[in-house]
């Protein structure tokens, strides 16, 4: 899949989330912005309810999609006769929009009326979501290749210097920019790294970062570089300076990332076991959606 494939591919996805999430607000704003006591009475109240024909199919098919993302994407993870059936990268973003789409069309099937033991599914189901965000953003801190092996340190030092090669050149004769920058660009600068300050850390260290860059664009211009061999400069020295925090950061990351399996496994499991029992109680009790 190339780049214009892979947007397109990504685009979709948001496309499809917002535009479902738009309909179903439209469609049933009155329903939904309308009391408790009073929906009985509202005309879309059979449609709508959580037995009704769009309700009832809105919680099987959110259902399905969340069943769907999650075992496709762990059977892709973890059989490997399956490894070379497209990158891990692109089964995650699929996993990542069935369970995004799927929750708001449950949300949608409760007709946002919590209560009983499904109360506790749905909130499970809540925290799933927004600790998948988190995982999301823990994985992408760990660096991989595209088909979603995880890099050695080695390999991501040669990475490094491969990036520095083309900088270091540049700024050969500037000791003064290129020890500012070879400062932003070591991961040592990572050792005193606290997660209780991890975000004024970053705020911190996102001005800094385009401080230097600035301050290295600014040379490439005095030295008279082009500007498409000055975009290259400076995109490889963007690279060598967010390698140089993967791999001070890696460790740390690892950390997180078992912990945060520790978190977002329970509320799972938690939540799907509620569901099968929902969906058991609701069959024994003769509710039927179309068939």
């Amino acid at each position: 899949m190339n780049k214009t494939l892979h947007r397109i591919y990504i685009g979709s996805f948001f496309a499809i989330g917002i535009i479902v999430t738009i309909l179903l607000t439209i469609h049933g704003f009155d329903y939904y912005n309308t009391s408790l006591e009073e929906r009985f009475f509202n005309e879309q109240h059979n449609e709508l309810k959580p037995s009704g024909t769009l309700g009832h199919g809105f919680g099987i098919v959110g259902s399905l999609m969340m069943i769907i993302g999650v075992a496709t994407y762990m059977v892709r993870k973890r059989y490997r006769k399956l490894f070379s059936f497209g990158y891990l990268k692109h089964w995650l973003e699929f996993h990542i929009f069935l369970c995004t789409v799927g929750p708001i069309l449950v949300l949608y099937h409760t007709a946002f009326k919590f209560g009983g033991i499904v109360s506790v599914s749905f909130w499970s189901m809540v925290l799933v979501v927004l600790s998948g965000v988190v995982g999301r953003f823990i994985y992408v801190q760990i660096p991989r290749t595209i088909q979603g092996k995880e890099l050695s340190i080695q390999e991501l030092n040669n990475l490094k210097a491969d990036a520095a090669q083309k900088v270091r050149r540049v700024l050969s004769e500037d000791t003064m920019s290129l020890s500012e920058y070879e400062k932003m660009a070591s991961p040592d600068r990572y050792k005193n790294f606290r997660l209780t300050h991890s975000i004024g850390f970053f705020i911190k260290d996102f001005f800094n970062i385009r401080k230097v860059l600035y301050q290295l664009n600014q040379n490439l211009m005095l030295n008279l570089i082009r500007k498409i061999e000055r975009e290259e400069i400076l995109k490889a020295a963007r690279a060598e300076i967010v390698i140089a925090r993967r791999i001070g950061l890696l460790r740390t990351f690892h950390k997180l990332f078992h912990y945060w399996h520790l978190a977002h496994l329970p509320f799972a499991i938690t939540m799907f076991v509620i569901m099968l029992i929902h969906v058991l109680v609701t069959i024994i009790f003769g509710y039927k959606w179309i068939f």
